[in-house]
């Protein structure tokens, strides 16, 4: 059965989506919706969809959707999501989920006061090579996780495709440590303490463009992540996310050009990981648009019950903090213990 999707907001990354949904046979754009007519429009015939709206709730009553895409800024996420879902059978929104824990926790109770799954656009995880480096870990390559890092430091012009980003006054914490945070717990399990220092290293932008976080684990593991819009390097690796995680039998490494290497009492083997270019994508896009075709492949999954939504709404609620957290520490200079935090924000 083909699902019908509705999508909401037809901006810079909506048009990575739209290319997503028709790579899949199994999904059909009915409709899409934004505030500005003419944007809508455009993205309607672009992708030969016949409905267009400028108001979300008219199209999901008229629609009768199965899925909900929001591709739209974190302001508006609450209220779309509050409305998507009693409408839908999935709601996914996109990341951050939102600006403020309040938000968040609200959407998450409107899913589940509906009964309808709510998937993050977290899309990291889903490169493909994440996804080998997960599946690399749970065959005991490398053991029990001790270590790890993640990091995404590059100089590319990220305000020219989304101008609006240079004057938030919260950026790459919560631009892309979002992301960096989903990969910390996804790698290494749920977080008991933080310690962030932040910067702003491009004067002609308000928020931080560059943070670095020591996170300790539960499981005992630590973890490093760190990001910079402001690092010259040559190549440069963007937007490659790099990574290590160290275990007790050995190490893998996941390095710019797409090569997985792993490294054990035998030597080390590289693997090459790069992804297949989308039919409508391109280098060095590449890594970045397979992944939404791939966390979109998911949702569909999820809404023939053959997957749980990954992440979920309420497991994104607990990257969401530690973000949040992570200015907390940056201001006070002081460590942060998780639960504290949680408990004072109740």
């Amino acid at each position: 059965m083909t699902a019908r999707v509705c999508l909401i907001g037809c901006g810079f990354f909506a048009h990575n989506h739209m290319s997503a949904w028709a790579d899949l046979g199994d999904a059909d754009v009915v409709a899409v919706c934004d505030r500005d007519r003419d944007r809508a429009q455009a993205m309607a015939k672009d992708f030969g969809v016949d409905a267009v709206f400028t108001d979300a709730s008219e199209m999901l009553a008229a629609m009768a959707p199965d899925i909900v895409d929001i591709v739209t800024t974190p302001p508006s996420h609450r209220a779309l999501v509050e409305i998507a879902a009693p409408l839908a059978r999935l709601v996914i929104c996109q990341k951050p989920i939102a600006d403020s824990r309040t938000d968040a926790a609200a959407m998450v109770d409107a899913a589940a006061q509906a009964e309808t799954t709510l998937l993050i656009h977290e899309n990291f995880r889903w490169q493909n090579g994440f996804v080998r480096l997960r599946e690399a870990i749970a065959s005991g390559a490398i053991g029990t996780p001790a270590f790890a890092r993640f990091s995404f430091r590059h100089r590319f012009d990220v305000y020219a495709g989304q101008p609006y980003l240079a004057s938030v006054p919260r950026l790459a914490l919560m631009d892309v440590g979002i992301h960096l945070y989903d990969l910390a717990r996804l790698f290494m399990g749920e977080v008991e303490s933080l310690t962030c220092e932040v910067q702003t290293r491009n004067p002609k932008v308000a928020g931080e463009d560059a943070f670095t976080t020591m996170l300790r684990h539960k499981s005992g593991g630590v973890s490093v992540v760190d990001a910079s819009f402001h690092s010259r390097l040559d190549p440069d690796p963007f937007p490659q996310t790099l990574a290590v995680v160290e275990g007790d039998a050995g190490t893998l490494e996941l390095t710019a050009g797409y090569r997985l290497i792993q490294h054990d009492a035998r030597g080390s083997v590289v693997h090459d990981v790069e992804p297949v270019v989308p039919p409508w994508g391109e280098k060095p896009w590449h890594g970045v648009q397979s992944s939404v075709v791939a966390l979109q492949r998911h949702a569909l999954d999820v809404l023939a019950g053959k997957a749980v939504a990954q992440p979920s709404g309420a497991d994104n609620l607990h990257t969401l903090d530690l973000a949040l957290a992570s200015y907390d520490s940056a201001a006070s200079g002081q460590r942060i213990a998780m639960d504290d935090w949680r408990k004072a924000q109740a």
